[in-house]
């Protein structure tokens, strides 16, 4: 370093001339979702899929075991069928799936409510766990534009170790590698926040009411994992009731038109229950007529709502003598969505800005 820079140089924040050029001072959020193939036919499937099917996370089996059966068959077999339900759904105009959409779009609105609070300080981008745009490209844009303090803000009201976890590992993963850390925090899980149990209520007044029919049942599904992830104590299933309790709670609706499951298991291992299919099944089958189906442990609609829930699980009870089937979407970018997103990111980023 130039050693003619005096003492008042650098208490002022002068550096010498041969220093190299640092941005720094700025704050950046990273929302972080769980991703989508970039395209749906079998190359891009089979690519998502084994970055997904390969974390520990969420496949728990020993790999010797699991190893043959992911490359071996599922890989082999799996992408054709799941490309064509990904394009069932598919954002043909922008040629991604909705879950990027929609994330994008979260993205844009948080940014321009920060700015309306903290100016031009804040940087708000996104991020997929699988696929793209990577976690570690995202954070490394953020550090390039003088980010060197980020809040990561995992999209799961429910914290999972499948989820919330292997986001931040991803994250966790880069910072490794970095010589200049950033400081870091960590959004919570927010499954019990009164802002967002009001918003998911309020939402799904709002697209009741728009329906010609009044449901005898309404059915809560989240997404499922193994039973053996809650045995080994992850706060998935708890987090998971807690939320379906308050919602009930302010709805003032019993347990038995208000009811719970858990949707999108696979393989043979028992899974949280009671399972959606099933229940949406027994439901038809007991004489219901009439049932919506919601998904608040999602924050954007995906696979798993639009062609899982609206499609898979309509068709089931349509089936078994169902006659009208509502499926109510996801907070998404909507006003109500936004208002939880924004609270949990101004929140967190108190004492920064």
């Amino acid at each position: 370093m130039n050693e003619s820079v005096s003492l008042t140089d650098l208490r002022q924040g002068v550096r010498p001339v041969d220093h190299p050029a640092v941005r720094t001072g700025r704050i950046g959020v990273l929302l972080l979702n769980l991703g989508t193939p970039e395209g749906t036919s079998y190359w891009p499937m089979r690519a998502y899929l084994k970055e997904f099917l390969s974390d520990r996370r969420v496949i728990e089996t020993p790999r010797l075991l699991w190893w043959p059966i992911l490359n071996l068959i599922i890989l082999t077999k799996r992408p054709g069928p799941k490309g064509r339900d990904y394009a069932s759904i598919w954002n043909n105009e922008r040629d991604e799936g909705p879950l990027k959409t929609i994330t994008r779009n979260q993205a844009e609105r948080v940014a321009a409510h920060i700015r309306s609070i903290a100016g031009d300080k804040v940087t708000v981008d996104w991020a997929m766990r699988y696929g793209k745009p990577e976690v570690r490209e995202r954070i490394q844009a953020l550090l390039d534009q003088g980010c060197d303090r980020i809040l990561l803000v995992p999209l799961y009201p429910q914290y999972a170790a499948a989820t919330s976890a292997t986001a931040c590992d991803q994250a966790f993963r880069a910072l490794m590698d970095m010589r200049w850390q950033p400081t870091v925090r960590v959004s919570p899980p927010y499954h019990d926040d009164p802002v967002y149990i009001d918003a998911v209520v309020a939402s799904m007044k709002k697209e009741l009411a728009k329906l010609t029919f009044e449901p005898e049942v309404i059915l809560v599904s989240f997404h499922g994992v193994p039973k053996e992830y809650l045995l080994k104590g992850d706060p998935y299933h708890c987090q998971c009731v807690k939320t379906w309790r308050l919602m009930r709670e302010a709805f003032g609706w019993s347990p038995d038109k208000f009811r719970m499951s858990f949707q999108s298991r696979f393989g043979k291992a028992e899974w949280l229950q009671p399972y959606t299919d099933k229940t949406v099944e027994a439901l038809a089958k007991s004489g219901v007529k009439r049932m919506a189906i919601v998904a608040p442990g999602f924050s954007a609609d995906c696979l798993e709502t639009l062609e899982e829930l609206n499609g898979e699980n309509r068709e089931i009870f349509m089936h078994n003598g169902g006659e009208e089937f509502a499926y109510l979407p996801c907070l998404n970018d909507s006003d109500d969505g936004m208002r939880v997103i924004n609270h949990i990111v101004e929140r967190e980023l108190q004492g920064w800005i």
